[in-house]
């Protein structure tokens, strides 16, 4: 079920017109208007769902697998030199549009783009606090 207001609905439902890569009747794949390199590709939905937590369980699935295969072709097509697949969930983890989406983006030598993290340094307690917090 698509949301009216949702932009990424009416682009994924045809209403707004896209470069589109691949459709069919759950998903389409579309370039991404602001790309972080050449070739980035966004898969959404058909159906709303603001987030991975939202999305039937079959959906996050058949999504992944979609991901794999343009992944596969993206990454031949253009000869990129590596890929990053990027799924955002929330504001303070970079989600700016509040429907399921997933970044595929090509990556090539020296493109300028870091999808990086400062690895933190936590001691033993931290960890096997953490992982009791998660398991209880």
């Amino acid at each position: 079920m698509k949301k009216d207001d949702c932009i990424f609905c009416k682009i994924a439902n045809g209403e707004i017109p896209s470069r589109t890569l691949y459709e069919d009747e759950s998903f389409r794949v579309i370039l991404d208007l602001g790309p972080a390199t050449r070739g980035h590709a966004l898969i959404l939905p058909k159906d709303h769902a603001d987030n991975l937590y939202e999305l039937p369980e079959e959906k996050v699935a058949s999504a992944f697998v979609l991901a794999k295969k343009m992944a596969q072709l993206i990454s031949k097509k253009l000869a990129c030199d590596g890929f990053n697949l990027v799924q955002n969930n929330g504001e303070a983890a970079g989600q700016t549009v509040s429907h399921f989406h997933v970044h595929l983006i090509p990556r090539y030598k020296d493109d300028g783009q870091k999808i990086n993290w400062v690895p933190g340094e936590p001691s033993a307690e931290e960890l096997d606090g953490v992982l009791e917090q998660i398991l209880r």
